[in-house]
């Protein structure tokens, strides 16, 4: 393949619950180290969720522009702070790219709710003290769409601008755009990822009474429990997990360190049910099969699979059986769930398992599931169970599941050319 359609990374930034900072980030999955715990942006108490992944100490108003410093919109902080990160970490400066650069230089991130955060305090704001005490943005800073102009606008990047909202795949799906973008010519480079900070009363609320969320209250670090018998939901969670992606032809005429080779993306949907999987798992499957056939890789290449395992009791079953499908049978194949460390971070889940992904090949460590406790007969994969162990890694599939049907894939391969 022509070094033009040839995609990489070359930089990675994030913002976790678990580790502030790529490095950080990467420690905490590599030793197991879970980032759940008691819920302090609100008062829980009219809810049965109490736990979440939160990311503590982190300064919201020391990342955001001073114009809407004021404003505390935490995932816009959280955005910009990863994005940072990952153009420092790619040897990109904003303030040295020419023209040219800016406007082949795109933006693209997935996030299922964006600025929801913002929006509820502002409707608060509207019943309680009325019109006149609403912020003047309290419309365009709600808006999902607004997410990638916030970066686009903070670093002057000045080609597409595209947030992608497909539910828990919203990440997976970004970076499957952006690598077809790359492939297409459009741009040379895009900052893409996901981003998320939801954990807010209405939120909260609205999944509680779907019947999804955990009430594992009493010990929060265990109570993300994917694929164990006594699941019973997952741990909402919050942050920013963001990639710099170009063509190989960019990344060489710039001397680019080169991180990973994203070579595969495959998107089906289940047209089956709002917030069930069909229970055969043959479209999440056939994503997975589309991601590799893009990839021109062969089951038998795959080396691990970074899995969706959100420890809700459809998904961990009917995921395990879509692995196997899809992997030909093999029992071996090693997986692991980032969500028993971090909890769900909703429409940024993909671009974490991508972060994670890409450090665990460069690292040859495979990161574990942790709370493994009590297998479920029906989920019988080897998911890594609470210690993390050496793997030699060439090829791992990122694996997503949305509410609405939706299933995504994307396969990232090592660098070593």
């Amino acid at each position: 393949m022509r070094d033009t359609k040839r995609v990489v990374v070359t930089g990675m930034g994030a913002v976790s619950p678990n580790g502030i900072g790529r490095r950080s980030f990467w420690e905490a999955c590599a030793a197991g180290t879970s980032g759940t715990g008691p819920i302090t942006q609100f008062d829980p108490a009219t809810i049965p969720c109490k736990v979440a992944g939160e990311v503590r100490g982190f300064d919201v108003e020391a990342h955001l522009p001073r114009r809407i410093g004021r404003y505390q919109m935490r995932v816009v902080a959280m955005t910009l702070a990863a994005t940072e990160e990952a153009l420092l970490d790619a040897h990109i400066d904003p303030d040295r790219l020419t023209t040219d650069e800016r406007q082949r230089t795109g933006v693209l991130i997935g996030t299922g709710a964006a600025g929801i955060a913002f929006g509820e305090r502002q409707y608060e704001t509207y019943f309680n003290e009325g019109y006149r005490r609403m912020s003047p943005y309290a419309v365009v800073a709600s808006f999902v769409g607004m997410l990638s102009s916030e970066i686009s606008m903070a670093f002057n990047l000045r080609g597409m601008s595209h947030v992608v909202s497909t539910g828990c795949t919203s990440a997976s799906d970004a970076a499957g755009y952006a690598l077809q973008a790359l492939r297409s010519g459009w741009v040379d480079r895009i900052v893409t990822g996901g981003a998320e900070a939801c954990i807010v009363p209405g939120v909260m609320a609205g999944f509680c009474r779907m019947g999804t969320m955990t009430t594992r209250n009493g010990d929060p670090t265990r109570a993300s429990r994917p694929f164990n018998i006594d699941r019973d939901g997952f741990v909402m969670a919050e942050g920013a997990w963001m990639l710099v992606l170009e063509t190989l032809a960019s990344a060489r005429a710039r001397g680019a360190q080169i991180l990973a080779e994203l070579t595969g993306y495959g998107t089906t949907c289940d047209a089956y049910h709002r917030v069930r999987p069909e229970p055969e798992g043959e479209e999440a499957a056939r994503a997975i099969t589309v991601a590799l056939d893009d990839a021109g890789v062969t089951p038998q290449q795959v080396d691990y699979v970074n899995l969706h395992g959100t420890a809700t009791e459809l998904n961990d079953r009917i995921e395990t059986y879509a692995v196997r499908v899809a992997l030909a049978g093999r029992p071996d194949v090693p997986t692991s769930a980032l969500k028993s460390m971090i909890g769900h971070p909703q429409g940024a889940c993909g671009a974490a398992g991508l972060v994670e992904t890409i450090e665990a090949i460069r690292s040859g460590w495979l990161p574990p599931t942790i709370n493994y406790e009590q297998p479920d007969p029906a989920c019988d994969l080897d998911y890594v169970p609470n210690e993390g162990r050496p793997e030699d890694l060439a090829v791992a599939v990122v694996n997503c599941i949305a509410f609405g049907s939706k299933n995504s894939a994307l396969v990232v391969r090592r660098w070593d050319e």
